[in-house]
């Protein structure tokens, strides 16, 4: 199987991402990767790495700076607009890995790639962790900031095939993002959406406010792109302020680098559960007629592994049937706008 790299997209940028395929061919020996960019600065990285890899030669590269849709169009000869070209043209290309400009992977996504029949909008859902053995996505964390009761009722379809194939978990808790936990609370997009959500085939669990996000009792929150992104952000920044906070405090207390050395081992795995991305990649674009997993812009080149590993998975248990089942168990009769 064959998943296509935007070589050139992210930070860190092309050493991190080259590598990062790399690593994903020697773990897993039946994958062969597809790098868009510059050819002559991807073999240099390469350095006679070429086996089971195929590189397309791209001239240039969108930045967050660009215009995403002027940029899809504008840019053809860029790293993004030619993994996405190889990936709506070649039927064995089982997927897109990219850390460039989110606004440009959204919109090469819909430009190119195209929506699964029946979905309103294709949504982002990240992985995080909880204060409990389990995980929590959001969906969805920024694709759409403007949305109405059809876009929330296909994340919650969505986020829940997504959650069961990751975890092998058949009936997620699905949460709708609020104010308040009581029925009736809200705005009036999450007032209609709520008694949509109580009739759709998922095991729909009611209201949960922010605070409720990371407690563990949430598989998979619903919201719109715009509260979405807010609890998301909100949330890296408050982990990211206590880890710093955490580190100062040690370092600045004899007795406490002392205590640091003993609890080595904790920390490390507090380190590991908070950078899930490693385990788990990026986030994948659901809803789109192939696989494309967006990777934070900073990523380094485990995470570009874990991105590649987790689109030959979702390939692999058939998320996008998955949906196209989920959006059929939805009775005729239900209209929704």
């Amino acid at each position: 199987m064959k998943v296509v790299v935007d070589a050139f997209g992210g930070d860190n940028a092309p050493v991190e991402i080259v590598e990062g395929a790399l690593m994903a061919l020697e773990k897993n020996k039946e994958l062969e990767v597809i790098l868009c960019g510059d050819e002559s600065k991807i073999k240099e990285i390469l350095n006679g790495r070429i086996e089971r890899i195929e590189i397309v030669n791209a001239s240039e590269v969108i930045s967050n700076s660009d215009h995403p849709t002027e940029a899809i169009r504008k840019k053809k000869d860029s790293s993004l607009v030619r993994a996405f070209d190889v990936l709506k043209e070649r039927e064995d290309v089982i997927g897109l890995v990219s850390a460039g400009s989110t606004g440009a992977v959204l919109a090469g996504a819909i430009m190119k790639i195209g929506r699964i029949k029946g979905i309103s909008r294709p949504a982002l859902a990240p992985i995080l962790p909880t204060k409990k053995d389990n995980d929590v996505i959001i969906i969805d964390s920024g694709a759409n900031v403007d949305c109405k009761p059809i876009n929330l009722l296909h994340f919650a379809l969505m986020g829940s095939a997504y959650y069961s194939i990751v975890y092998n978990i058949e009936n997620p808790r699905v949460a709708l993002l609020n104010n308040g936990s009581e029925e009736g609370k809200g705005n009036e997009l999450a007032k209609e959406v709520y008694p949509i959500l109580q009739k759709a085939p998922i095991n729909f669990i009611g209201n949960k406010e922010g605070g409720d996000f990371m407690s563990g009792d949430v598989d998979v929150m619903v919201a719109d792109g715009f509260a979405g992104n807010a609890l998301l952000k909100g949330t890296e920044g408050a982990v990211g302020a206590v880890v710093s906070i955490l580190k100062k405090s040690i370092k600045s207390h004899f007795w406490s680098k002392i205590g640091a050395i003993f609890m080595s081992k904790t920390l490390r795995e507090l380190k590991n559960r908070i950078d899930i991305l490693k385990k788990h990649g990026g986030s994948p674009l659901l809803g789109c007629k192939k696989l494309v997993v967006k990777n934070h812009g900073s990523c380094k080149r485990l995470n570009i592994a874990s991105s590649i590993n987790q689109t030959i998975l979702l390939h692999e248990k058939e998320l996008n049937k998955k949906i196209e089942q989920a959006l059929s168990n939805i009775s005729a009769g239900d209209e929704v706008e």
